[in-house]
């Protein structure tokens, strides 16, 4: 049987347009099971602090399960690695840090990817401060009491970090060169808390979030704020630039998907952290972890990164 023109034209139309069609309900329906966050840090590392709260808010608003997976090692790149490769149906996703992206990129040239090109901009999360803290033991009370130290004692102070070429490795690497002092950097693969608490390791670099607690109970000293200006949760706590001009060093976190995710489903995302970023109970929770809110558009987070 012949069909007429008109209507072999509709019914190819109609066949074309399925499966943008498709695409468009099976976006409307995200998420349609547990969607993984993934993590390139410990448990109790800032980001992964960050990311449970966001995590938590997802959930609540879109009636699935986002479920926080840590994946650490090599300062962010494994957890990259495991998104790149993910399928783009908006069921994994990446917690950004400037380490995975913009120090990795610029610290190692063997990278089985670029983020630039294999991850998606979901949403921009914010900016969190990062603290230098002193073990007790340190007889330092100040910067410069510090610094006057570790001169006095080159070799003896060792810095613990989360990592070479991390945040906290990078932070404490241009301390000690614009300072002019010798310390030992010493990386761990999980957590220094513990050596940092006993003693082990002197000195961190670290995000406000994840030492705050240690640095109210008294078990840490807090020396001084990595950010161009002091934090409102350690108020009596200077930046190091007070003392140091041209010092400045803050991490900011956001959220991405592999490449190819359908766009539906990325608007979907962004609209939802960034109306999360604005309730007040989740602007508090970030806010005493030391976290600005900063929503963007995924244009506007892509221009971004790429800055």
């Amino acid at each position: 049987m012949k069909l007429p023109r008109r209507n072999f034209l509709r019914l190819a139309a109609g066949v074309v347009a399925l499966p943008a069609i498709s695409r468009i309900a099976w976006a409307q329906s995200y998420p349609t099971r547990p969607v993984r966050m993934i993590v390139g840090f410990p448990a109790g590392n800032a980001s992964d602090i960050i990311a449970r709260v966001v995590a938590q808010a997802l959930s609540d608003r879109l009636g699935q399960q986002f479920v926080v997976e840590n994946r650490p090692g090599a300062s962010g790149t494994l957890a990259t690695g495991v998104v790149v490769k993910a399928a783009p149906d908006g069921h994994t996703l990446l917690m950004e840090v400037v380490t995975g992206i913009v120090l990795s990129s610029a610290l190692y040239s063997n990278l089985n990817y670029d983020f630039m090109r294999d991850i998606t901009p979901i949403a921009r999360l914010g900016e969190g401060a990062y603290v230098m803290v002193v073990n007790s033991s340190v007889p330092a009370d100040s910067l410069p009491q510090f610094i006057a130290y570790a001169k006095a004692n080159p070799g003896k102070v060792n810095m613990a970090s989360a990592g070479s070429g991390g945040p906290t490795h990078v932070f404490g690497e241009l301390f000690k060169m614009m300072a002019g002092i010798e310390i030992l950097h010493v990386p761990y693969r999980g957590s220094f808390l513990s050596d940092l608490l006993g003693g082990q390791v002197q000195l961190v670099f670290g995000p406000i979030s994840q030492l705050l607690e240690y640095i109210r109970a008294g078990k840490l000293r807090a020396l001084a704020v990595t950010t161009a200006n002091r934090q409102a949760v350690l108020p009596y706590v200077p930046a190091v630039r007070e003392f140091m001009p041209g010092y400045e060093a803050s991490a900011w976190y956001g959220i991405g998907a592999p490449a190819g995710t359908p766009s539906e489903i990325v608007g979907t995302l962004n609209r939802e952290i960034n109306a999360a970023l604005t309730d007040p109970e989740v602007k508090a929770r970030l806010a005493a972890l030391g976290v600005v809110p900063m929503p963007a558009t995924p244009s506007e987070f892509g221009t971004f990164i790429a800055a």
